[in-house]
């Protein structure tokens, strides 16, 4: 497009005649821990979420050859979803054939519930347009032409592991475990000329590692694994995604000082997977699945106590995240919203002693490198960003805490993310949270 300017990030490209989008959320969680002797424990949990997303709503369609025209479409959605997880671990020391060993062993069973049904107006952008520079509000609404999208989907997995840490010296230690994964994905389409499809795989899942205690205080590890995991969903061919699959490699140190109150850890990994679901560039509100993408980084972390009262948590993260076979994306094509450079640092004080004990006070700062829009062999670039926030807390009691913090001090204007191709959401303005804490 001929667009030479921005438009404002406080522009309103919606109508207000639109209602609201209702997004409902209800979870319950149980979790148990259970010591069955001094070597063994049992532990699990059960957890229940369901939801759902109601109401009209207008999106962007793409911006016009005039670089101002932002084509638009009215739309209605009802999206159901329930997602039940239960799991199940026992963990356990004991010694055989002369070393000691760390077992943990469970099972997973997940069955996840996802309806939905999407209508449109025209998806042509002169049909419901508005000037992103000069905008008019107060259009008629569209009708709704199109049904885009009515479905329902269920994906059962099954899952069962085992680990198994053995101390081979004082120093040295080996990790070994393995996941056994099933499941079965159930899809049915409602629409003219679509499709019902069932589909099914099992997968093993390797993972091995060595740690080794250069020092009391400085240790290295190695460990690579296999990962398995079923996608959701359906193309917009009509057919399901095959599951995303991966393997990871990751070299790193852990070292620890001024007596075990201020520690390093670093490292250095790359990771691999095909099938990995991005947005659909022909339709926006479809997914593809890449070829095969990579990842290669570094992390850095530190955290500690430099004086009682000083505590300092810091990280550093660089990642070069691209494509690097594919049928239609180009080897070297970023990932979306994956910064090649990430720094954050935060400083708390704490004072311990006179009439300011248990009050604190911090300041931190996060710097986010630029990141691309989509995945895409054209795609936009969404600028780098520094945010810094100030918090402060008083301990009334030991059981009663209060919170004020202040995030986005210089109220920065930057985009959080992207989503959908066209989409670039900003990040939140200046804003204070007060708080209170309870402890049992």
């Amino acid at each position: 497009p001929a667009q030479t300017r921005t438009a404002s990030r406080d522009t309103f490209f919606g109508e207000k005649s639109v209602g609201k989008l209702h997004n409902d959320n209800n979870m319950a969680q149980l979790r148990f821990d259970h010591d069955l002797n001094a070597d063994w424990k049992l532990g699990g949990g059960v957890q229940m979420l369901d939801g759902s997303l109601q109401g009209d709503a207008i999106e962007a369609n793409g911006l016009a050859a005039d670089g101002r025209t932002l084509g638009r479409n009215f739309n209605y959605r009802k999206l159901e979803w329930t997602d039940r997880d239960v799991q199940l671990n026992l963990t356990g020391h004991f010694s055989a054939g002369g070393f000691e060993h760390t077992l943990l062993t469970g099972v997973e069973y997940e069955d996840y519930d996802y309806k939905s049904i999407i209508q449109r107006s025209s998806g042509a952008i002169s049909a419901y347009p508005i000037d992103i520079f000069n905008p008019v509000y107060g259009q008629a609404r569209p009708a709704l032409t199109r049904t885009t999208t009515h479905d329902k989907e269920n994906l059962k997995t099954w899952a069962a592991f085992v680990q198994d840490q053995v101390t081979l010296t004082e120093r040295l230690k080996l990790v070994g475990g393995v996941r056994l994964e099933r499941f079965e994905h159930n899809y049915d389409s409602f629409l003219p000329g679509t499709s019902s499809w069932t589909a099914s795989d099992n997968a093993v899942t390797p993972r091995v590692g060595l740690s080794y205690d250069l020092t009391d205080t400085v240790a290295v590890y190695a460990n690579t694994a296999r990962s398995f995991k079923p996608n959701s969903g359906a193309s917009r061919l009509g057919g399901g995604f095959k599951p995303e699959e991966g393997k990871s490699y990751e070299i790193g140190t852990k070292w620890e000082t001024l007596e075990g109150q201020l520690s390093v850890d670093a490292a250095i990994y790359q990771i691999e997977k095909r099938n990995v679901l991005t947005t659909d560039p022909v339709d926006s509100t479809f997914s593809v699945a890449a070829g095969e993408v990579r990842s290669r980084g570094l992390d850095l972390n530190v955290v500690g106590n430099l004086t009682p009262e000083w505590r300092m948590m810091g990280s550093y993260a660089y990642v070069d995240a691209e494509v690097t076979k594919d049928n239609t994306l180009r080897s070297g094509t970023r990932l979306m919203n994956i910064p090649e450079q990430t720094f954050s640092l935060l400083n708390v004080y704490e004072f311990q002693n006179g009439a300011l004990r248990g009050l604190g006070l911090g300041a931190g700062g996060r710097y986010v490198d630029q990141r691309a829009g989509r995945t895409a062999n054209v795609a936009f670039s969404m600028d780098s960003y520094t945010v810094f926030d100030l918090l402060a807390f008083y301990k009334v009691n030991q059981n009663v805490k209060l919170n004020l913090d202040l995030k986005n001090v210089f109220n920065t204007e930057y985009e959080e993310g992207a989503f959908g191709n066209v989409y670039a959401y900003p990040g939140a303005p200046r804003t204070v949270q007060v708080g209170i804490a309870y402890t049992l």
